[in-house]
């Protein structure tokens, strides 16, 4: 509706709610104008730009109404409050002189509130009405003088102000004028005045029509005829104690609580005396629904439910009518207070400026506002607020209003909700609270780096496998949700004998499944170590690392190798024997290595064919051949032993040495000093080379185990797994002495051969370590694979260096692995 429509006085209204309008920004308050009635979709005003919001940041700030307004609407493009819904000031504010519509209006980054006063200005949308268009009114004649009034009824105008009820008049009439006066409520009184006696026999009947009008814009009007009838006789009216009574009510007071009873007088009798009592015209209908009157007792009485929030007072305009002929009347007014009662429990409304709270919210931002109000009035209005104690928030109060901030630290894995229990309390007696809960979610922000369920993992997985056999599977968790709680595993970069790790594992980077890109050789690699990585997909990313030990295991892929006697030329090695030795003479030694480990490396000697079974026996333990009889009644001088040298393993794998055994009459330098090597400084040389070499390996072992022990009780509190394959105090001293060697010497002190030998009391399975420190991969370097061609390279040349092959030039040995490889020269 265009401003230029309004009346002048409504123009004035505007440009004065203008000026306010003005005067409300400075202080934080918009005020506008808008006329009842307006169509939906009415420009009430430009909210944006009153507040100083840009029109480029009207969308970034999402400037909006309260979720609750119903008659109002924002333009989220333009900032432009606009009517929603079709507004009756009338059915809003009744017969208030003022209307007023309050809306919160929220704008974002930063938030604020403002509030919003609109007035609802009135237009005269209703006519004047009368309840009784044809009232009759009899008048006795004669003893009415002149200058009597006769109340009229008021007509009713919802409008107010210059549209509501201004002025009444009545057709020209000789006997008759029209009085007005104004109540003390502003309501205009109609009265007839008498001008001269009625005389029933010149004229026994008026008709008058009373006309009221108001002074909007158009004027509108209502009227009623009133038939004045002229009669005579009784004379005397029913005349009240008082003309005003005053009484105080409690609001509400039950249905059919008395709260006056009248008393009127009439100073006739017969009939012209009985009274009846009733509410008269100048009483309002709201008036009349909330009080009622006996007719015959005089009794006032409530029926309604009296509210003092809907009105404080109450003027009801009584009339007492006798049943004389005329009826004569007597009036009075009663005046009621309404006193307030605390009967209206305070109302909480909180508006959220956020969804959910960030949990790295920072100490005093702003979360929300509440606002506490009670329709009641004096203490029983005022309030008290309450919170749920030991929260990270409180309230700031500024008058009836709240504002909810963060009064500690926030952590969304401890508390991913809170409810916030506000509980608003009123001064009365007895007072009235209302309480409401209020949830607050906490959103996750990547605080929580993922962790790994173990600080260390252990995989075992045979040699010779599959390229991507499933090696093992990492788990992490993060604390976090969402996408901050998105994994990744990925491995950390490394080299490995010069070659990058990838090239021998990968990693699933969604499951943690770790494959094998290759075949693994326990020959060449026992442990491998990886550092996996879990990553999440938040931002920052946060990530944490953990080692994985992969454990190759030996499986029985390598043969045995016989080191002695050397049978790898074309001829078949062939051993002296003289004739006169006598049973379990010792004719030589067989000596083999097997690359694997454990069981798989366990020797096991046997003869599997001979010229003469009956005449030679070989140890299965040690490959030692002897005699098993004196071979003085040999016919063949020539024996052929085929020796079959085997391992433990699951199958087991062989092989095998062919040894021709010449039996003489006697042995050609069989003296101590032909047993000797021919040069003496190189024999005495290699005796030298064999304890430095012996000494050196025992010591080596000492430290190792020492080290191995040290660093497990070290880590026994930790999370590392410690000590397989330690052996405990008694086991220790047990293969102690298993590995003490036993020196066999020369008649003239040097070494004959050195026999080093370590046999199981039981079948052995692998034994792997699993003790060790977060280092580098330098702290398993023991574990490498031995070069054993060398060993046996070296055999070849302390053969050649010698000018005799029998066993006193032998060196013997069974090679057996647990935790680390031992080699004997």
């Amino acid at each position: 509706m265009d401003i230029q429509s309004f009346p002048r006085v409504w123009k004035w209204q505007v440009a004065f709610s203008l000026f306010l309008c003005s005067w409300g920004w400075v202080s934080g308050q918009l005020r506008y104008s808008i006329a009842e009635e307006s169509h939906p979709g009415t420009v009430v005003g430009n909210v944006a730009q009153d507040l100083g919001v840009n029109l480029a940041d009207i969308s970034r700030r999402r400037l909006r109404p309260e979720s609750k307004s119903r008659y109002f609407d924002v333009d989220q493009g333009s900032g432009v409050l606009t009517v929603k819904n079709r507004i009756d000031r009338e059915s809003l504010c009744r017969s208030s002189h003022s209307c007023f519509l309050h809306l919160e209006a929220i704008t974002e980054n930063p938030v604020q509130l403002f509030s919003v006063e609109i007035e609802i200005v009135d237009i005269n949308d209703n006519a004047p009405a009368f309840s009784n268009t044809n009232r009759i009114l009899r008048i006795t004649e004669l003893l009415t003088i002149p200058g009597v009034r006769f109340p009229l009824e008021i007509a009713q105008d919802a409008d107010i102000g210059m549209n509501s009820v201004t002025r009444y008049f009545i057709n020209a009439n000789p006997f008759f004028s029209l009085s007005v006066k104004t109540r003390k409520d502003g309501i205009l009184i109609p009265e007839l005045i008498l001008e001269k006696l009625l005389d029933r026999e010149e004229k026994k009947e008026h008709k008058l029509d009373l006309t009221a009008i108001d002074s909007g814009e158009p004027a509108r009007s209502g009227s009623s005829q009133i038939t004045i009838i002229v009669i005579d006789i009784n004379d005397n009216a029913p005349v009240f104690d008082e003309s005003i009574y005053r009484v105080n009510l409690l609001e509400n007071a039950l249905p059919k609580t008395v709260i006056i009873k009248m008393n009127a007088t009439d100073l006739d009798e017969g009939e012209n005396s009985e009274i009846e009592y009733s509410f008269d015209y100048h009483t309002s209908e709201s008036a009349k629904a909330l009080f009622d009157i006996n007719t015959k007792t005089g009794e006032v009485f409530v029926q309604g439910l009296v509210d003092y929030e809907d009105s404080h007072f109450w003027e009801l305009s009584i009339r007492a009518v006798d049943k004389g002929i005329p009826e004569l009347e007597g009036r009075c007014i009663v005046q009621v207070e309404i006193q307030d009662v605390n009967d209206n429990p305070p109302e909480i409304i909180f508006t959220s400026a956020t969804n959910a709270v960030p949990e790295n919210t920072a100490l005093g931002t702003l979360i929300g506002f509440l606002v506490a109000q009670d329709k009641d009035s004096g203490k029983n209005g005022e309030i008290q607020l309450a919170t749920s104690p030991n929260l990270p928030f409180k309230f700031h109060h500024l008058n009836n209003r709240y504002s909810l901030v963060t009064d500690g630290w926030l952590d969304r894995e401890k508390h991913a909700q809170y409810e916030i229990i506000v509980m608003a309390s009123d001064l009365g007696s007895p007072s009235l609270h209302t309480e409401t809960k209020i949830t607050l979610n906490i959103s996750d922000v990547n605080d929580n780096p993922p962790v790994f369920h173990q600080s260390a993992y252990n995989a075992f997985i045979k040699e010779n496998n599959e390229a991507g056999s499933l090696l093992c599977t990492l788990f992490a968790s993060d604390l976090d949700e969402g996408v901050n709680s998105e994994l990744t595993y990925s491995i950390l970069e490394s080299q490995v004998d010069g070659f990058s790790i990838s090239s021998f594992v990968y990693i699933n980077s969604e499951s943690g499944e770790i494959f094998a890109q290759r075949s693994f050789d326990y020959e060449q690699t026992q442990v491998l170590k990886i550092t996996v990585k879990v990553e999440d997909s938040g931002s920052p990313r946060l990530s944490s690392n953990a080692s994985v030990f992969i454990f190759v295991l030996d499986t029985n892929d390598n043969h045995p190798t016989v080191l002695y006697p050397d049978n790898s030329g074309e001829h078949i090695p062939q051993q002296k024997l003289p004739k006169s030795a006598a049973a379990g003479y010792l004719v030589t030694k067989v000596s083999a290595v097997d690359v694997d480990s454990g069981h798989n490396a366990w020797l096991h000697y046997k003869i599997v064919d001979s010229t003469n079974p009956r005449l030679f026996r070989i140890s299965e333990a040690s490959g030692e051949i002897r005699t098993v009889q004196g071979l003085e009644d040999v016919d063949i001088l020539e024996q052929k032993l085929v020796i079959l040298v085997s391992d433990h393993g699951e199958p087991s794998l062989s092989a095998t040495v062919t040894l021709l055994v010449n039996i003489l009459d006697s042995v050609v330098n069989e003296s101590p000093k032909s047993q000797d090597l021919t040069n003496s400084k190189t024999t005495n040389d290699m005796t030298l080379y064999l304890i430095i070499s012996l000494v050196a390996i025992s010591l080596v072992s000492l430290v190792t185990f020492f080290i191995l022990i040290w660093k497990c009780l070290k880590r026994e509190n930790g999370s590392s797994s410690c000590g397989v394959c330690l052996p405990n105090k008694s086991h220790s001293k047990h293969y102690v002495d298993q590995y003490q060697p036993t020196l066999f010497l020369n008649n003239d002190g040097t070494l004959k051969y050195m026999e080093v030998r370590m046999v199981p009391p039981e079948p052995q399975g692998p034994c792997y370590p699993t003790c060790f420190p977060s280092g580098t991969e330098n702290d398993f370097a023991f574990m490498k694979p031995q070069n054993f061609p060398q060993l046996k390279d070296l055999m070849s040349e302390a053969n050649t260096s010698s000018s005799n092959t029998l066993v006193g030039n032998q060196v013997r040995h069974t090679h057996y692995r647990c935790t680390f490889l031992c080699f004997f020269i």
